[in-house]
Order: structure tokens, then sequence, then C-alpha cells
């Protein structure tokens, strides 16, 4: 009876793949290098805990558009090459061997205001497919749903002021300047938690055990926004300080709310991003990043394994371990390939990871999962102070304990995996003499 039990538990294991929701721009379900682990629905639909349904979601929803595409195919060729050739130039100037025409190019289109706009809306296409690339690599057997948030084109200013129109009529009866931008920014607040809290049910659905979450919004890159909404309703602009407040408010209003958008999944482990702006998010508040559950684990980027990025936010308190995430060589749409930086490239390396420890050990729930990628990674010195663990995710190490784990205890299999697996070697890849500030590195996705 034991061998059979045994051979049961083996064959289990083998079977089993970890689903992968990626909650970001849409992904690339054609693409040469992802459709044999794009998730394909076994049902015609699929029915969240409160009865919503979604039809026909072969491969996920498009919850921007409210619609089973999660991909806009017809942005594809719509970009010009030099969406594309401003990061391979910039991998040259990385590794030392772009020419001095490339440089000056690179240096000119940095300045091009046109050319910044259409890079961005370039940037939300390509995006989710990116992460996608990053969340699969290595792992044959992960089912990525594709979860669309983020818009190609996202409104921006003119969401704003379309906002406030709509609600005027709930406004009219405060007097008062100050409360009534402070009502606004909690109505917009809350409206942004229930889009996540409904994605959080769909993702609690599909029965996903890993989410990845590459978007957000920070204190930094809310302040237009606050700043437009603010004049729009006092009718001038506010002050430094009172931008300040209103986005610190907002941010935190929403990283409130979006305890209900991880709660409904609670058996998902969601992985964010710490952000792109550089800051710490332990003072300037950072969304979803600061929300800090057991089933949450925020990342922060590092250039190689040799320092951290010059663009990652990071905190004590709220960002937990770190990853490679400078020039990091994923998928984007049309079978092509592109080298992009960003927290955003950080976290779906621990989101790989995390679906590899899950395959390693089904049982481990998401607080066992985030026990194993905390209590392996490699230390660094660069890190301390500025994550909580100190360390970048070691991949082997977190595998090997989960591994383990299936016939020992979790905290005696992380410190067998300690003793056998030895720290990452240091990348070759990096950007070390080099000046990070000549990065391009897009800010996180978001709604607005």
């Amino acid at each position: 009876m034991k061998r059979l039990a045994i051979g049961l538990l083996i064959t289990s294991l083998n079977l089993f793949a970890a689903h992968i929701a990626v909650i970001d721009s849409g992904v690339d379900y054609k693409h040469k290098d992802l459709k044999n682990n794009i998730w394909q629905n076994p049902d015609s639909k699929t029915v969240d805990a409160d009865g919503t349904t979604y039809d026909d979601d072969i491969h996920g929803w498009n919850f921007a558009e409210n619609n089973n595409q999660v991909i806009d195919y017809k942005y594809l060729g719509t970009f010009s090459s030099d969406c594309t050739k401003i990061f391979d130039v910039q991998a040259k100037i990385l590794a030392g061997t772009a020419t001095q025409e490339e440089k000056d190019w690179y240096k000119a289109k940095k300045s091009d205001a046109e050319f910044l706009k259409e890079l961005q809306k370039f940037g939300n296409f390509v995006h989710g497919t990116h992460v996608s690339g990053i969340s699969a690599a290595e792992a044959q057997k992960a089912n990525l749903i594709a979860l669309k948030l983020i818009p190609t084109e996202t409104p921006g200013a003119a969401e704003v002021a379309r906002f406030v129109a709509e609600h005027k009529a709930e406004a009219s009866e405060v007097r008062d300047e100050n409360p009534m931008v402070m009502m606004f920014l909690t109505m917009m607040a809350q409206r942004q938690v229930t889009m996540l809290t409904t994605v959080g049910k769909y993702t609690g659905a599909v029965k996903s055990e890993i989410a990845n979450g590459s978007f957000g919004i920070s204190m930094t890159a809310v302040k237009p926004i606050v700043k437009q909404l603010v004049k729009q309703i006092t009718g001038s602009d506010p002050t430094d300080a009172e931008t300040d407040a209103y986005a610190k408010f907002f941010v935190n209003e929403i990283t409130k709310g979006s305890k209900d958008f991880v709660g409904a999944a609670s058996n998902t482990l969601f992985v964010f991003a710490a952000g792109n702006d550089g800051t710490n998010n332990d003072s300037i508040p950072a969304s979803p990043a600061n929300v800090k559950t057991d089933n949450t684990i925020t990342v922060a980027a590092t250039n190689g394994m040799t320092s951290l990025a010059v663009f990652s936010n990071y905190g004590q308190k709220m960002v937990e371990v770190a990853a490679p995430g400078v020039a990091i060589m994923s998928t984007i749409p049309g079978d092509e390939h592109l080298r992009m930086s960003g927290t955003s490239m950080a976290a779906p390396y621990v989101t790989n990871v995390a679906g590899l420890v899950k395959d390693g050990n089904p049982s481990l729930n998401p607080a066992g999962i985030k026990k194993v990628l905390m209590e392996t990674v490699d230390i660094k010195d660069f890190l301390k102070g500025k994550v909580t663990t100190s360390g970048i995710v070691n991949k082997a190490r977190a595998i090997r304990a989960a591994e383990l784990s299936r016939t020992m205890s979790l905290e005696a299999a992380i410190k067998q995996s300690r003793r056998a697996v030895a720290d990452e070697s240091v990348s070759s890849w990096s950007t070390r003499g080099v000046s990070e500030k000549d990065l391009i590195v897009l800010p996180l996705p978001s709604t607005f």
C-alpha cells in the first residue's frame, strides 16, 4: 500500500501545473513562445463567487473593455520601428557595443515628445506579453491566464474631466472646497477598488495559484491627475504641499480598499511590482504594492546581482524581496522579443519562481510559497534596509526547498536548501559603469 501511495503522489505531482494569472495589458496568446503555456478554459464560461458570468472566456477576460478579447490585435504593426529600436540600442549601450551614432540617436529620441507619447502606447500594448514570457520562463507546465486590466490607450485627463462632470450633482451640496476634493478622490479610489475586486473574484474563480501584478499607481505618478482634479473643482492649482497630501490620501485609500481585491482570491499568491519612481514605499505609498497580507509579496528590481536598480522603488517594510529587472529579454506581440527594464520585469521573475515552487509541492498555500521565497533569498549588502529580506530571490534554492517540503517540515526544508544550494552567480549583464539614469523605464501601467 505504501508503494502505491507514493506512486500516486509522484503521478499527481507530475500532472500538476500552476495556473498563473497575468493581470496586465493583455497577452499575445498566439506568440510562438507562449501558445503552449496559454490557459484553455475547459468550460464555456466562468462564474465567480457573486454569480457574475464570463461567457467564452477562452484564455481569460478583458476587464478594460468587458469582453473576452485579451489582446487587441489591431495595434499589431501600427507602431514605428523606432519603438523597438530604442530598446535594442539601449541594450547595446548597456553592453558597451553601441556606436557613437547610435548613442546620439538614442539621446535625441529621449527628448522627442511625440515619440515618447507613441512609446507610452507601445509600452502598454507589449507590456502584458513581456511579463507573460518572464512568468513562464523554463516552466513548461505553467498555465497563463490573461486578465486584461490596462487599456492600450489610457484615458488620462479626459477621464478625470468626465468623472468630475458625472458626479457634480453629488458634490453640489458640499460648499467647502477641501471636503469636495476629498469626496471626489474617495469616489475615484472606490471605483478603482471595485474594479480590482472584480478582477480578484475572477482570479479566485479560475483557481489561479499565482497572480502577477506589474501594474499600479504611486503617489509620485498620481500627482498630475490630482492636480488636474483639484483645478477642475476649485478653479486654481493646488500648492505642492496640497498636491502631495491629496495624492497620498488617494493612494492610501486605494491601498486600504485593495485588501478586498486580494482577499477575493485567498488561495492565490499575488506578486506585485514595487514601482519605478526610485522612491521609498514606506513613506511615499504605491498601490497595490503596499497591500500587505499573507497572500501578497512585493518585488524591487536589481541590476543583475550587483545593485538595486536606480529606478526601483524600495521599502524595508513594504517591499519583501528583489529580483533582476534591468534589460530583461522576453516576448512581445508578433512573435518578437525585446529587452525591457522595470520592476514590471522583476515581479514576473518572482512569479515564475513562485509557480515552480507550487509545482514542487502543490500542497503549499500562498503563505507557504511566500515563506519559501522570502527565506531562501541571496542576502545582499546593497539591499539591507531596502527590502524586508535584504535579498534577491534564488530560484534553484526556492524550488529545492519546495521539493524537500514534501517529506519534511517547511522550516527544515528551507534550512536544508540553504545549505545545499549556493547563491546565484553575479550576472554578466550589468550596467555598472553606465548611468542607469539613461535607461528607458516606462512607468507602471495603470488604468489612468
